[in-house]
C-alpha cells in the first residue's frame, strides 16, 4: 500500500514538472496577462493592463505576499464559564486583556500554476487564562503550511497543513467571521494535538482536492489527512464536502462568516468527516443579501451528526472519544451599511445521546446531562474598514447540567464579554 501511495506521489509530481517545463504548443495571441493569486489568500484578482506586450512574451517572475490577523480584547467571564461544576459560583468574574490571536501570513506564486501560504499563530492567549493566571510569553507555532497546484478550474490540489472540515464554519477565515468568535463546536474534538483527531486549531496534515463545476456553482472538495494516528498505522481520515451557490459563485479558499453587503449568496451544501469507527455527517446553509437600502443580511445556519462508534475492540476505535450527538447552530445580523454597524446574534446547542458503550460505566442519562450544553449571545460590530479594521463587542452565555446530588442536576449559566479590536492586512 505504501509503494503505491508512493508510486502515485512520484507520477503526480513528475506530470507537474513536465506541465510547467513544456513550452506552449498554441500559437502567441495579443492578451492582458492575468494573474491569479492563490484562492487561498482571499484576495482578489490582480489584472495587468495597458501594455502592447502580448502576455505570453513576459517572463513569470514569482511573487510574494506578507500580512497580519490580530485579534486583542478586554474581556470579562464568569468563573465556571469553560469548566463548570458545582462549587463554582455564577457571581464570579475574571477581568482583564487579552493577545488573542497574532497571525503572521506569507504566501506567494510560484509559478503560473502553483501558490503556498504560510501561517504562523500563538498557541495560547497572551494575558489572562480562564483559570485566572497571567500569560505573558509565547512562542509562536506554525498554523498552516500549504502548497496549491491548479491543474484546471475543475481540479486543484492543495497538499500540507490545512483548515479541515466539512462545514462553513469550520472553514471559514478568521478576518471574516461575523461573530467574535468561531462556533463552540465546530471543532470539539480537532482542536490540539489532545483531541480525539489530534488537529492543530482545526488544521490537519493530509492532500486535499478541490475544483468548481457548472458555471462555478458547484464546488467539491474531497481529501485524505492523517487524522488520529497512535502507531502510524491508523487508517487515513477522510473529508469532503459539495456546495452549490444559486447566486453569486464563491471561490475562496476560506468562506466569508459576512459579506457586509458584497454581492449576493445563497449556498447549500452537505459533508462528511470519517476516519476508522468516527463518523461526522453535515448539512448547513449560508444567506447573504442586500435587504433594502439600509443594508445587508446575513444567516448561517448548520446541523451535524457525530458518533465515535461502538466497537471497542479496535485500538484505533473512537467509541470512547466521540459519543453520538446532533449539533445544532446558527447565526443571524443585518449589516447598517450608512453606518457600518452590525448587529448579530447566535445560537449553538450540542445534544450528546451516548451509546452504553461511549460512556466508560456511566448510566447514558447522566452522561449525556453532564455533556450536553448550549450556547446564546449577541453582540455588535463596528467596521471601520470592512474586514480590515473593526471593533466587537459582544455577550455570550454557555449553559450547563451541573450535578448537585446523585441523579440530579440543575442548570447553570455563565456569562462572558468581550470588546474585541481586529486588524487584517494582507
Amino acid at each position: 500500500m505504501k509503494s503505491a501511495i508512493l508510486f502515485i506521489t512520484l507520477s503526480t509530481l513528475s506530470l507537474i514538472v513536465k506541465a510547467e517545463d513544456d513550452p506552449p504548443k498554441s500559437k502567441k495571441k495579443k492578451r492582458n496577462y492575468l494573474i491569479e493569486l492563490p484562492a487561498s489568500l482571499n484576495t482578489d484578482s490582480v489584472v495587468a493592463t495597458g501594455t502592447s506586450t502580448p502576455a505570453v512574451d513576459l517572463p513569470f517572475k514569482p511573487s510574494i505576499q506578507v500580512g497580519a490577523i490580530v485579534h486583542m480584547f478586554a474581556s470579562g467571564e464568569q468563573t465556571g464559564y469553560s469548566n463548570p461544576s458545582a462549587d463554582k459560583s455564577a457571581k464570579d468574574w475574571n477581568k482583564g486583556f487579552s493577545l488573542y490571536r497574532a497571525r503572521v501570513l506569507v504566501g506567494g506564486q510560484l509559478t503560473k500554476k502553483a501558490s503556498f501560504f504560510l501561517e504562523t499563530e500563538i498557541p495560547s492567549p497572551i494575558g489572562i487564562q480562564s483559570n485566572g493566571e497571567k500569560n505573558v510569553k509565547v512562542s509562536p507555532i506554525i498554523l498552516d503550511a500549504q502548497l496549491e497546484y491548479t491543474f484546471s478550474n475543475a481540479f486543484q490540489l492543495i497538499a500540507g497543513m490545512q483548515l479541515v472540515s466539512n462545514n462553513r464554519n469550520g472553514l471559514q477565515g478568521a478576518a471574516g467571521l461575523m461573530a467574535n468568535d468561531f462556533s463552540y463546536f465546530q471543532y470539539p474534538y480537532n482542536l490540539f494535538s489532545n483531541s480525539p483527531l489530534q488537529g492543530n486549531f482545526g488544521r490537519d496534515l493530509g492532500i486535499n482536492a478541490r475544483g468548481f463545476l457548472a458555471n462555478d456553482k458547484l464546488e467539491y472538495r474531497l481529501g485524505v489527512f492523517t487524522g488520529r494516528n497512535i502507531d502510524g498505522g491508523a487508517p487515513l481520515r477522510t473529508v469532503g464536502r459539495l456546495a452549490y451557490n444559486f447566486l453569486d459563485a464563491e471561490k475562496d479558499f476560506y468562506y466569508a462568516g459576512t459579506k457586509l453587503g458584497k454581492g449576493k449568496t445563497l449556498a447549500w451544501a452537505a459533508g462528511f468527516d470519517a476516519q476508522a469507527n468516527y463518523i461526522n455527517y453535515s448539512t448547513d446553509v449560508f444567506f447573504d443579501y442586500p435587504l433594502g437600502n439600509a443594508g445587508s443580511i446575513t444567516a448561517n445556519a448548520a446541523f451535524q451528526y457525530l458518533s465515535g462508534g461502538t466497537d471497542l475492540s479496535s485500538k484505533y476505535s473512537f467509541a470512547t472519544l466521540i459519543p453520538k450527538q446532533t449539533i445544532q447552530f446558527l447565526e443571524l445580523g443585518y449589516y447598517f451599511k450608512k453606518v457600518k454597524l452590525q448587529p448579530w446574534i447566535r445560537y449553538e446547542n450540542q445534544a450528546i445521546s451516548a451509546e452504553a458503550e461511549q460512556t466508560g460505566g456511566i448510566k447514558t442519562a447522566s452522561f449525556d446531562k453532564v455533556n450536553s450544553s448550549s450556547v446564546m449571545g449577541g453582540g455588535l460590530n463596528y467596521f471601520f474598514n470592512g474586514t480590515g479594521t473593526n471593533l466587537r463587542l459582544s455577550y455570550t452565555t454557555r449553559t450547563y447540567n451541573v450535578p448537585t446530588a446523585a441523579d440530579d442536576y440543575t442548570k447553570k449559566t455563565f456569562g462572558q464579554i468581550w470588546l474585541q479590536a481586529q486588524f487584517f492586512i494582507f
